[in-house]
């Protein structure tokens, strides 16, 4: 079988350094790297042996088509070198965005038990978004879990590791997890899924997502104790995470969220929604719009920020410092972080933003690795500055949440001061 080669930038040897191994598994390896003109960190996956090669260019290629949306992992292109793990021969890699603020799941470990509210429904907004993407682009993720949806600075969703890959890794500092089983993990697996004649379709993701909601409501894994063959088992004869335990009136909009989960969930692959696009029957509720409207109600009953949270990531996943209750907001979570007044204060003046500052590129190369080297080029490759802003807004400023907001507000300051000062920052 001749092998195709995506047609993305190509990444060699020589423009990396400080290779660190930070996963493993049967398909091969994943290292993350510093790309010396990127300015940047990123996560490369290399394959085992040369087979290998096929089935990572199919997941490239499956990758290019959804990267560029704001809850995917964005690919940034293919490696191919000599790597550090001994190898003789060239070697192809999927070049990738490198997460180092962990996974869902590190999240629920960290947190021992479930996150705030606020944040879980933003959650369950966001891995929807991003899956109703996938799908209508022709993509089934096949391998929806905790581990597999990883969060950015601000703890916004980014799906992974999609596209029937036998690799797991979820490309976060110290992340070692690999999936046993090709094509799922059984725990989130649908019944239909343990026929060996099964053909996946969209409905095998649905059922992922509405365990996946019961390990973000409840803030563990599914079936912890039970042996992977006794799940094979117990789920065709419908066996589901309990319910019991979550009080439905703890939070408004969760009574909703616990019908639609059990709804994905359901023996029935016809009686489960659809995240929305290209559905199946007009009769079948788009998850993608019940998600939002409940997110949009549990918003409307806080007057903090869109995510109702004020815990900020640390660089590292040893330690999570998060001064909110685990099933219900401080009042410390009303009040705005400095990083939120920042975010407002640039979302509120973005018109006049974008007709006054001037220094655009200087701000910029002040955000450095916050914005990546394509949206630096964009900017840089404008006439004006209005349209450099616009770039800035549409991209870095966009894609990047609060923390590049932030940042933007104070290379702000320092190079029009004055106009910071009359807008009220």
């Amino acid at each position: 079988m001749e092998l195709e080669r995506p047609k993305f930038e190509s990444v060699e040897t020589e423009n990396l350094e400080k290779w660190k191994l930070i996963g493993f598994g049967g398909f091969g390896q994943v290292f993350k790297a510093r790309h010396k003109k990127w300015r940047c960190d990123v996560a490369i996956k290399l394959p085992r042996d040369a087979d290998g090669d096929i089935e990572l260019c199919e997941e490239a290629n499956h990758m290019a088509q959804v990267s560029f949306h704001s809850s995917v992992l964005r690919l940034y292109g293919i490696y191919s070198g000599y790597p550090p793990n001994g190898g003789q021969k060239i070697q192809l890699g999927i070049v990738m965005e490198f997460m180092d603020r962990g996974s869902v799941q590190t999240l629920l470990e960290t947190l021992s038990g479930p996150p705030p509210y606020p944040l879980a429904f933003r959650l369950a907004y966001e891995i929807a978004q991003g899956m109703n993407f996938l799908h209508e682009k022709g993509i089934l993720h096949h391998d929806l879990k905790p581990s597999n949806v990883l969060l950015d600075g601000d703890l916004h969703a980014k799906l992974a590791d999609f596209g029937l890959s036998r690799v797991s890794t979820s490309v976060l500092m110290n992340s070692k997890e690999m999936s046993t089983v090709k094509g799922g993990t059984p725990e989130y697996m649908p019944p239909e899924s343990f026929d060996p004649l099964y053909e996946p379709v969209r409905k095998f993701d649905i059922y992922s997502y509405g365990i996946l909601l019961w390990s973000i409501i409840c803030g563990k894994k599914p079936f912890p104790d039970a042996d992977p063959g006794l799940v094979k088992v117990r789920i065709p004869k419908g066996d589901r995470p309990p319910c019991k335990e979550i009080d439905q009136t703890k939070a408004e909009g969760l009574r909703e969220l616990v019908g639609l989960m059990e709804r994905c969930w359901d023996g029935d692959p016809s009686k489960r929604p659809d995240f929305g696009g290209q559905s199946e029957s007009n009769d079948i509720v788009d998850a993608r719009t019940e998600m939002q409207n409940m997110q949009l109600d549990h918003q409307q009953s806080n007057t903090s920020s869109p995510s109702g949270f004020t815990a900020e990531m640390p660089a590292s996943n040893d330690t999570l410092d998060i001064p909110l209750q685990q099933n219900n907001v401080s009042s410390s979570a009303r009040n705005l972080t400095e990083h939120e007044k920042a975010a407002e204060f640039v979302d509120r003046n973005r018109k006049t933003l974008i007709q006054e500052v001037s220094e655009v590129l200087a701000i910029a190369e002040e955000l450095g690795d916050l914005v990546h080297p394509e949206a630096y080029s964009k900017i840089r490759a404008t006439r004006t500055s209005r349209d450099g802003m616009r770039e800035l807004f549409d991209g870095p400023l966009r894609s990047g949440g609060r923390r590049v907001k932030a940042a933007f507000f104070d290379a702000l300051k320092k190079h029009h001061p004055d106009l910071v000062e009359r807008l009220g920052g």
